[in-house]
């Protein structure tokens, strides 16, 4: 492997723990956002559950994708 190869590779580790420190962030802010304030009721309905649910499972799905 030359020089240029191995800085590729270790940039794209880099980006992508980067990238997905970023979204975890991001989707736990929006799930804290709901729970701010309690006079508004429960935080989720099971709609919205659901729809988290099948986000994070998307986001395994991905990265096990990711891995090949």
């Amino acid at each position: 492997m030359n020089a240029n190869s191995i800085i590729s590779m270790i940039m794209r580790m880099v980006m992508r723990t980067i990238v997905n420190k970023g979204v975890n962030a991001g989707i736990n802010a929006m799930g804290k956002r709901g729970a701010s304030d309690p006079s508004q009721g429960p935080s989720q309905s099971a709609e919205a559950r659901k729809t988290q649910q099948r986000a994070r499972q998307a986001i395994r799905i991905g990265r096990r994708f990711g891995r090949f």
